[in-house]
This record gives C-alpha cells, structure tokens and sequence, in this order.
C-alpha cells in the first residue's frame, strides 16, 4: 500500500480547552500511537489565514488569546495558551498537504491536528473551531494553484456550516455533507443546496452502515463521478460511529474503511490521486483510534 503523509504539532496536543471538555488532547493523542513518525505541521502565513476568513475574525482570536487560563469563545469553544499556535498549525498543515500533493510527492495527506475547524465561518469561531482548516486548503488550492474543480466531503455527524458559509457561491468548490438532522448546529437543510456548489444531505438519528452507504452510493458518488474534481478533500470526522458520546448516529468502523476505498477510488479515477483529508470530530479515543486506522487503511488500498 502507499504511505499516507501525516502532519502534526506537539502544539496540537498541548491546546485544553479545559477539564471535561470532549474535544480534548487525549483525542490527538490516541493517534499519535498510530502515528510515531509525522511530519511537521508548519505554520500557516496570516495571508492563507485570510483567504478564507475576514480580517476582523482573525485579530478577534490573536486578542482572545491567552497567555495563561483559558477564554471563552462561546459555550464550547475555548481557547488555552497553546490554542492559537495550534489553530495556526492546523491551517498550515492542510496548506502543506495541498503543495505535497500538487508537486506529486505524495498521494494522500492526513492532518491529525486540533482544533478542529468545518464549524468556523467567514466571521465567527464557534463549535471547537477557530480557523476552518479544510477551507482554507480549498481556498488556497485555487489560489496558488488555479483549480477549477475542488470537491470538499465532509462526514462528521454534524453540519459544517462553516465550510458552507464559506464555499457558497464561490466558483468551483462543491461542498457535501451528510450530517445527523435535526442536530448542532441546525444547518445543513436540503432547502440549502445549489446545484454544483453545497449539496446537504441530512439523516435522522438512528442511522446505521447499510443506510449510510446506501444513501452515499447512490447521492454522493454519482454527483462526484459527474463533477471529476481535480482535487479531494475530505472534512474526516468520526465523531457518527454508535461508540460516540456526542451524537446519535450507529456506524462502525468498516464503513470508516469503506468511506476510504470509495474515496480513494474517486480521487485516482479523476483527481490524479490528489486526496487531503483533516482530522474534524469523534469523541471516543478508542472508536476514533480504530475509525481512522480504518479510513486511512481504506484510502492507501485504493490508492495502489
């Protein structure tokens, strides 16, 4: 099999949002064991930063910064002394990957980074997430590199409504998710979707791996196969496997490794095996260690 290349940053690990709070580093860690060699996430520049966010978000969470304690976003989103460093290693990891993959020095990047980003939007940090990481990716992929075609997959169990917030009605990007509805952060209804641009699918809870993949087969695949992305990136949430705390969807992790075969095959059939895909939930350390060993094991088959 290829060797997916991961990114991390002790950074990442050292972000705590405090006692008790799900995203916590003992998500990050559990991966680290998965991975005992990563390479380095580096920092994005404040010129990446901005191509997806506004400049009033960006200074809002450089002033919010702590040097010692924590401070509050909102309710769930907190910020530690090693949070900003974090957040920006995150969106320098994907920017990275976004270079690895288009000089063709590798074929799948991993970020295993926090905090997670696919709930901050244009203007506002929310849901755990200060810089929305994969967007800024898409962003940046157009940018220095002219793509046209730019498919973002995103399934966590909940709604990026950040990523939306931030694809809707830019040319060439295409944002998918299936996402556990009614559910935080209520968005992501079918009275949403664009043709070509966002495309909701949202699922009631209760949902298992026979429904997922069916509903994945028959209203995700054919839409990428018919939009031939030149580049795939996927908002990698495990967070709708039965074993998580924070949601209510029953998937396991063999449809983690489905999703990464099915995947993998789209990105070599039309993406030149460009495939960059960023850690975003799951909150139980053992099901997420063994989802993502899962997806990363699907991904590298499909990929030979």
């Amino acid at each position: 099999m290829t060797e997916t290349l991961i990114f991390s940053h002790p950074a990442c690990l050292e972000h705590d949002p405090g006692s008790g709070h799900p995203e916590s580093p003992a998500r990050l860690q559990t991966l680290l064991e998965l991975f005992p060699a990563y390479e380095t996430a580096p920092l994005a520049s404040e010129a990446q930063i901005l191509l997806a966010h506004s400049p009033v978000l960006l200074q809002e969470i450089k002033q919010l910064a702590p040097a010692q304690g924590l401070a509050q976003i909102d309710t769930d989103t907190l910020m530690s002394p090693a949070s900003l460093e974090a957040a920006f290693r995150g969106s320098g990891a994907a920017c990275s990957g976004i270079d690895r993959l288009m000089q063709k020095s590798s074929q799948h990047v991993f970020c295993a980074t926090r905090p997670p980003g696919h709930h901050a939007t244009r203007n506002t940090a929310m849901g755990f997430c200060l810089f929305n990481h994969i967007a800024i990716a898409a962003c940046y992929a157009q940018q220095e590199y002219q793509l046209k075609n730019i498919v973002i997959v995103d399934f966590d169990v909940h709604h990026g409504n950040g990523t939306q917030d931030i694809a809707k009605g830019q040319n060439g990007l295409f944002y998918i998710s299936t996402h556990q509805s009614p559910f935080y952060p209520g968005s992501g209804l079918e009275s949403e979707n664009i043709p070509g641009n966002i495309l909701n699918i949202p699922l009631p809870a209760g949902t298992g791996d026979e429904a997922y993949r069916d509903i994945f087969s028959s209203k995700i695949l054919p839409v990428l196969e018919d939009f031939k992305p030149e580049l795939l990136l996927v908002s990698a949430g495990f967070d709708a496997h039965h074993a998580d705390p924070l949601a209510m969807f029953n998937l396991n992790e063999n449809t983690y490794r489905w999703l990464g075969e099915e995947l993998g095959r789209l990105a070599r059939e039309y993406s030149q095996s460009r495939l960059l895909s960023v850690l975003e939930g799951g909150y139980n350390t053992a099901a997420l260690q063994a989802s993502v060993k899962a997806y990363l094991q699907g991904v590298e088959s499909a990929l030979l």
